[in-house]
């Protein structure tokens, strides 16, 4: 259910950047809403 979560997360922050440094920082915090999803 989490990796679902994480994707679905991902799709949509993906789709919203438009340059290369906007991506890095899209992907920056996917990375840190799935550590926080591992934490609990």
């Amino acid at each position: 259910m989490k990796t679902l979560f994480a994707i679905a997360i991902a799709t949509l922050v993906l789709t919203g950047c438009n340059t290369v440094a906007g991506f890095g920082k899209d992907v920056q915090k996917v990375g840190q809403v799935v550590e926080g999803a591992g934490k609990k």
